[in-house]
């Protein structure tokens, strides 16, 4: 189940409500699609910025409305307790795995950490997925920890950030991951831009925002790799550098990927939490005539 390509949709909502419709539209195109999993309340589904009942909601509606596809739900909460809360719902709801980061407000111990997926892991009667997201979370894993949470019950899945950009390099990150953590356990690159060289390096998925809301274009990409084609996939995605480049300059790829569904007519403005806004004037226009040239509009 945690491989392939994992697509993960915005959550599109506004000061009053979350946009369910429109959350339900893009489950709908994702499982037309045919992606491997998706992944509700990840990064992209803005899990931080939401109460616990709105969680919950999300999750039952990706369960719903993903028909045979399995869903991935994040858990990921400041407090223990909390994250156990957030797990009893998303199981409650027929999640098939759960995605934990560690997220804190005072900086965490290794020791602290694992404890936290200790506890999480002995509670859970569903695989769960370690996110590892420095980018968000200000914790960095080292492989040796990654190693001990892997061989804790149930952890079936490691979604790291980017590899190196270059292939031998990248190849040589993941084995020495590989070699520290159970066989059943499987690897999974985020950080869009990195994807086709950490498919392509051995990892067994790609946990992607992209395939959120472009599935078929990340597809193209995961099969290609996938099936060995390292050269195709290597430039399918070099052909998306200017969404990458975005990305970059807009400190990820959360405000492009949210102004992109509103600009596709998938999600009604604004669709992120304030204080986070879409992009606006020369930069939208920017973004619009990218998508244009790329074929995505």
């Amino acid at each position: 189940m945690l491989t392939g390509l994992s697509a993960f949709p915005l959550t599109p909502m506004n000061e009053s409500a979350i946009d369910e419709a429109a959350f339900v539209r893009l489950v709908e195109r994702l499982v037309a699609a045919g992606v491997d999993s998706i992944g509700a309340l990840g990064s992209t589904g803005n899990y931080a910025y939401l109460s616990r009942e709105e969680r919950a909601r999300i999750a039952r509606l990706a369960v719903a409305h993903a028909g045979d596809v399995p869903v991935i739900v994040g858990i990921s909460a400041l407090r223990t307790r909390d994250v156990l809360a957030l797990a009893e719902d998303a199981q409650a709801a027929g999640a098939s795995a759960v995605l934990l980061a560690p997220m804190s407000y005072q900086p965490l111990a290794d020791e602290e950490v694992f404890g936290l997926y200790e506890a999480v892991s002995a509670r859970l009667s569903v695989p769960l997925c370690v996110y590892d997201n420095p980018g968000t979370t200000r914790f960095q894993f080292s492989d040796e920890l990654h190693g001990r949470i892997a061989a804790l019950p149930g952890v079936a899945s490691i979604k790291i950030p980017g590899v190196p950009a270059e292939p031998a390099a990248a190849r040589e990150r993941v084995a020495r991951l590989r070699a520290l953590v159970p066989p059943e356990v499987t690897i999974g690159v985020s950080g869009d831009a990195f994807a086709a060289t950490g498919l392509n390096a051995g990892c067994d998925a790609w946990y992607s925002v992209i395939g959120g809301l472009f599935p078929e274009t990340a597809l193209a990409i995961t099969r290609a790799a996938r099936a060995g084609r390292q050269e195709e996939a290597t430039a399918l995605s070099q052909r998306l550098e200017p969404l990458w480049a975005l990305f970059r300059q807009h400190g990820g790829s959360l405000r492009v990927v949210a102004t992109a569904a509103e600009l596709l007519g998938l999600a009604e403005p604004p669709s992120l939490p304030l204080p986070l806004r879409t992009l606006a004037g020369q930069e939208r226009q920017q973004l619009a005539a990218v998508l244009e040239t790329l074929g995505l509009a």
